[in-house]
């Protein structure tokens, strides 16, 4: 067997793996997309419906705008406020996104510039954001509880801004990094202040690594569940924890409803993911990858 035929062999092997591996990670996917436009009658057919031959939109309609339908086996009617819950959800995500990439990308400037912080002392602040948020989150509700922030939205902001702080400050790092010492001298040479220095020479040269951070650390934000779900009782509730509510006691099984929620949620990151992929691959390689 020659190199090219070894070669070959190898590449359909990576190549048919991957693909087994791309249709594993679109099923759900497909899945959710699918239930979504299912009448109620199909939603726990067996064999299962892989897609319907009637869709319809009542499911959105149900979940988004209240429409009460009559089904073959109950009344379905949400009892659930998704546009409370998106509100909540993008108050929350935007504030703590936006506090931690400031404060991220004032950090990560004197760690890149004047060496605030070693190396040892930037994994260990990245070693932060990796303990498991359950180990957290119980003694974090009891002193939520002492200071009056359970179910309110200061809570949230503020537990958010500090679990993603880490990713902030590594991101913006190594975005920093990339511009040359030479042209803030060359600024600070020119008269120009060193707030100034920063604002209008060195976060301009940056800005698509910030905006690449900020889509990164809302998408965290948005779709975290854990910390919502014991922080916020009935007043506070973001998306999350409102698709979790479409099964239970109160509304039932109604999968075609939570997957129509679901589609809804999920269809901004994925925009967000895809629009920032090249960015994030820069940004997780610390500055290493340049295209």
């Amino acid at each position: 067997m020659n190199k090219r035929t070894k070669k070959r062999i190898f590449e359909s092997f990576r190549y048919s793996t991957l693909t087994i591996w791309l249709l594993i990670v679109a099923f759900p996917l497909f899945w959710i997309v699918s239930t979504s436009f299912k009448p109620d009658a199909e939603w726990f057919a067996w064999p299962p419906v892989y897609w319907s031959e009637t869709p319809t939109l009542a499911n959105y309609a149900n979940v988004w705008t209240g429409k009460e339908e009559y089904a073959d086996t109950q009344y379905i009617q949400s009892m659930q406020k998704p546009w409370v819950a998106l509100g909540n959800s993008t108050l929350i995500a935007f504030i703590s996104t936006t506090l931690a990439v400031f404060f991220g990308s004032l950090i990560a400037y004197g760690v890149s510039r004047y060496q605030m912080l070693s190396e040892a002392r930037m994994f260990q602040l990245l070693m932060l954001r990796m303990v498991p948020p359950i180990v957290i989150v119980a003694p974090l509700s009891l002193h939520y509880s002492t200071l009056k922030l359970l179910d309110t939205h200061l809570g949230l902001i503020l537990v958010y801004f500090l679990t993603t702080l880490p990713y902030a400050v590594w991101m913006t790092k190594s975005f920093i990094d990339e511009v040359p010492v030479e042209v803030e001298q060359a600024a600070e040479i020119l008269g120009a202040s060193k707030l100034r220095t920063i604002w209008e020479v060195v976060l301009p040269l940056v800005r698509s690594g910030l905006v690449a951070t900020f889509l990164f650390i809302l998408i965290l934000t948005w779709s975290e569940y854990l910390l919502a779900l014991i922080l916020s009782k009935t007043e506070v509730v973001t998306l999350p924890i409102e698709l979790s509510k479409y099964e239970g006691s109160t509304e039932g099984r109604v999968y075609g409803r939570q997957a129509a929620l679901a589609v809804g949620i999920t269809i901004p990151l994925i925009i967000i993911g895809l629009f920032i992929s090249k960015h994030l691959a820069r940004g997780f390689s610390f500055g290493m990858v340049r295209k």
